[in-house]
């Protein structure tokens, strides 16, 4: 799976990434200690990122974290014998990429996915033309190119795909790569702006999904640091000298605290800020997007599908269980099929139980492979939306969005609040390298007021 492969800026490549941030280490040794002390809401990527480099400095680091272990979005279920990520999966261009180095030093095994190994079947089961399936991928590519010079600040990229290209918006393969090369990637198509849907920078090289669980990296960047688990932070109050955090009734104080949970958290108003946040900031919250992308691994005793890396279908509804990643192909003892909902499909399958699920996907094995094929033995699911801890899977550039929203979301409140996450990374947002990068940056703004 690769994401924004649509990406096509010139030059981008040679100056993408010059000067990539050394790849933390963890497990150092504590540095002379600096009279300072940090709060670090949030144990994802970008808050384990940023106590590490800041612990490494001398900091004093708490970091504060609402779930039952760190990790954040970088979450691995293994209850059915294989890593089922229920968030980040995939490197995204191994080149340069920080995740790369990171995930090398955790431990964690990676499998190169390659897009070619596929089988792509129309309603009705029919295998489809490979010829077909390419040339669309690549005219969509090519609209992909120029539609922003049709688009508008008001109107959505649906509103102007469909309008300048009507007979593709009921084109069932169509429908299929909006939504598994859009969709998936940025946001909802109705609300995705028509301008902005292609910003973003991106590494080169091959894509690789992560073999026995994206949490290493996590896991790896915890170690030697003070997580406090099963803390939720509802209130930080910077109006004093120092910054008081309340989680779970208790106050605790700090010279600086960065905030790293999600976009979401921010637009649900889980945390009062007091004094309230700066209007720009505010804004951003409200502007930016926040996508919904929810994942669906599925086991069998035995398996009935083709030997390739991603199997697509093509139903008359958009975002609905359209592409199966072969988890057999790099987990060789497992039978599994892993599959997604996106936009507002994701959001209602949410309210449905597990048996409405499985059946709405067996519904779309069956039609290519046949009644006779069996059925699940196991389920595991997601629920980003209603998840309270995220409120979504990652931020994306929505109507309305500017790109200087993504600043506005990084920039620092009175030299004491700071901010990171992928929300916060105006060239690699909505990734787990940029929530990486994010929270580097956050940790150096802090070392460089000393």
């Amino acid at each position: 799976m690769k994401r924004r492969t649509f990406l096509k800026k010139s030059l981008r490549n040679a100056a993408l990434l010059a000067a990539s941030p050394s790849i933390l280490t963890a497990c150092t040794k504590d540095k002379t200690p600096i009279d300072k002390s940090v709060i670090i809401i949030g144990a994802g990527i970008s808050g384990l990122a940023a106590a590490q480099k800041l612990k490494e400095k001398g900091f004093t680091v708490t970091i504060l974290e609402s779930r039952e272990k760190a990790g954040g979005r970088l979450r691995s279920n293994r209850t059915l014998g294989v890593a089922f990520d229920e968030g980040a999966s995939w490197i995204h261009g191994i080149d340069s990429n920080p995740i790369t180095s990171l995930a090398q030093k955790a431990g964690m095994q990676t499998f190169e996915t390659v897009d070619a190994s596929r089988k792509s079947y129309d309603v009705g089961g029919i295998l489809r033309n490979d010829n077909n399936y390419q040339q669309t991928e690549d005219a969509l590519y090519d609209i992909l190119d120029s539609l922003m010079n049709s688009g508008n600040a008001a109107q959505s990229f649906e509103t102007v795909f469909n309008a300048q290209y009507p007979n593709h918006a009921n084109d069932r393969l169509w429908k299929f790569f909006l939504s598994t090369y859009v969709t998936f990637d940025t946001g909802d198509l109705n609300k995705l702006s028509s301008l902005l849907y292609n910003e973003g920078e991106e590494y080169g090289g091959i894509e690789k999904i992560a073999v026995n669980g994206y949490d290493t990296i996590a896991n790896y960047l915890a170690t030697g640091l003070n997580v406090q688990l099963n803390q939720r932070v509802t209130k930080v109050d910077y109006t004093g000298s120092t910054v008081r955090v309340t989680h779970n009734g208790t106050v605790s104080e700090a010279d600086y605290v960065i905030v790293t949970v999600p976009l979401g958290v921010l637009k649900n108003n889980s945390i009062a800020f007091l004094p309230a946040l700066p209007a720009s900031k505010q804004n951003a919250i409200q502007k930016v997007g926040m996508n919904c992308v929810n994942k669906f691994l599925l086991t069998w005793d035995t398996a009935f599908w083709d030997d390739v890396q991603y199997i697509s279908y093509t139903p008359e509804t958009r975002d609905k269980f359209n592409y199966f990643v072969n988890v057999s192909k790099f987990h060789p003892s497992v039978n599994a099929l892993m599959t997604f909902a996106y936009s507002d499909y994701a959001r209602q399958t949410e309210a449905m139980s597990d048996a409405q699920v499985m059946n709405e996907i067996m519904s779309h094995l069956k039609d290519m492979y046949g009644n006779n094929i069996p059925e699940p033995a196991n389920m595991l699911r997601t629920k980003w939306q209603s998840d309270e801890n995220a409120f979504g899977a990652y931020s994306y550039t929505a109507v309305g969005t500017e790109m200087s929203h993504f600043d506005d979301l990084a920039q620092a409140v009175n030299d004491k609040l700071f901010f990171a996450g992928e929300h916060t990374e105006i060239d690699y947002f909505s990734t787990a390298h940029g929530a990486y990068l994010s929270g580097i940056r956050e940790a150096d703004k802090i070392i460089d007021l000393q």
